[in-house]
C-alpha cells in the first residue's frame, strides 16, 4: 500500500513540526522536573498556579498543540523504527500507531476541555 503524495506531505509536516517542538520544549520540561525534585519550587510551578493557567483558552490551545504534535511525531517515529527493525507490515503498523496518536489527541482535548 503506497501513501498518496498529498497524505505523505501531511504526515511529514506533522512529524517535522512535532519533532522541532519536542526538541525545544522537552529538555526544559525535564530540567524543571529535575530542579523541583531537588527542592527548588518557585511560585510559578505551584499546583494552583498551573491549574489557574490551564483555565485560560490560549494556554489550553498551546498545551493541546504541544501534545498533539508530540504524539503524532512519536507515532511516525515508531512507524519508522518498526520498519527499520524488519517488520514490513507498514499498513498495519501505520494504522495502529496513528490510531494510538488519534486516541491520545482526543483524550488530551477531552481533558483540557473538561477543565473549568
Amino acid at each position: 500500500m503506497t501513501m498518496a503524495i498529498a497524505n505523505k506531505a501531511l504526515v511529514w509536516g506533522l512529524f517535522a513540526a512535532g519533532g522541532t517542538l519536542t526538541a525545544f520544549l522537552f529538555p526544559v520540561v525535564i530540567l524543571v522536573f529535575l530542579l523541583t525534585s531537588a527542592g527548588w519550587n518557585p511560585a510559578g510551578l505551584e499546583f494552583m498556579t498551573i491549574q489557574d493557567a490551564l483555565q485560560q483558552g490560549m494556554v489550553k490551545i498551546l498545551v493541546f498543540g504541544v501534545l498533539f504534535l508530540s504524539m503524532w511525531h512519536a507515532a511516525h517515529r515508531f512507524r519508522v523504527l518498526v520498519h527499520d527493525l524488519g517488520l514490513r507490515a507498514d499498513a498495519t503498523v501505520a494504522l495502529v500507531a496513528y490510531l494510538i496518536a488519534a486516541i491520545g489527541t482526543v483524550t488530551a482535548a477531552w481533558f483540557l476541555l473538561s477543565l473549568s
